[in-house]
């Protein structure tokens, strides 16, 4: 186990956030200790906005043997998901085609439910594993329940490692779904940002609605709305969360939009 003072900025993908202690954390057995205090759990800082001022609880990141597995057995949650989309395209495995792109670990992708319009991760599991309130715990997708980027996880609740339920496909077969995929996700950008800001209404897309209000292309300072996609906010570089706030409820003022990012700190208006 390893702890040290960090810029939250400098681990997440937005690279916005100010000073935290991190817990980087390689073994199960480190678990109590770092629970004992007030703590928050950091996946690979996607959907994330951090306070410029950082924030005063402990953070946890899952390293070691949290970050190892196989397909066929437990796969740890402090890996990064798109490593076993591609390594399960290599085994002929079909499931994880929907998740191609999404740059989160393990863990956090099952916390929120990761996805895109072609599926969720919910729907590629057999079963998680978590500790929470000193325990671990073992349960099914459906016991768990799981909606539109969210689950049922308990406040606080740590996941360790899950199993997939995977199938058998041809390689040939899985490449050309994951196609498919790509091709739907051509036009976000390529500068840093913490994925979709927001939810998207029932039978209607958060970025058709913004761009229709005429938000592309809009900032405030160092943030904008993304060009190629308006339901990404982009830094430019040298951004600040209260900027990107400030961005984000600009829109809000315009269009009752549900934030889907996780906001961490107080950020002053």
């Amino acid at each position: 186990m390893e702890v040290r003072r960090v810029l939250l900025k400098d681990h997440t993908t937005l690279a916005v956030g100010g000073p935290a202690e991190l817990w980087l954390l390689e073994h199960p057995d480190e678990l109590p200790e770092a629970t004992a205090a007030p703590y928050r759990v950091l996946g690979n800082g996607s959907n994330l906005l951090v306070a410029d001022q950082g924030v005063p609880e402990r953070v946890i990141k899952l390293a070691g043997r949290f970050a190892e597995g196989e397909l066929t057995g437990w796969v740890g949650a402090g890996s990064l998901l798109p490593i076993w989309v591609q390594e399960a395209a290599r085994q002929g495995l079909s499931g994880l085609e929907p998740l191609l792109g999404i740059p989160a670990s393990v863990g956090g992708a099952v916390r929120m439910n990761a996805g895109t319009r072609f599926g969720a991760i919910a729907d590629a599991l057999a079963e998680v594993e978590y500790f929470h309130q000193g325990r671990f715990f073992r349960k099914s997708p459906g016991e768990i329940g799981f909606g539109y980027r969210k689950s049922g996880l308990p406040p606080g609740a740590i996941v360790t490692r899950v199993r997939f339920d995977l199938k058998r496909a041809s390689r040939e077969a899985v490449a050309a779904r994951m196609a498919a995929v790509d091709a739907a996700r051509k036009g976000q950008p390529k500068r840093k940002s913490a994925g979709c800001a927001f939810k998207n209404p029932d039978h209607d897309a958060a970025g058709r609605l913004i761009d229709a209000a005429g938000f592309k292309g809009f900032r405030v300072g160092r943030a904008m709305v993304s060009h190629e996609h308006a339901n990404f906010v982009v830094n430019l570089g040298g951004a600040t969360a209260r900027e990107i706030w400030q961005l984000i409820e600009a829109i809000r003022a315009t269009l009752p939009l549900e934030l889907e990012w996780e906001v961490w700190g107080v950020i002053e208006p």
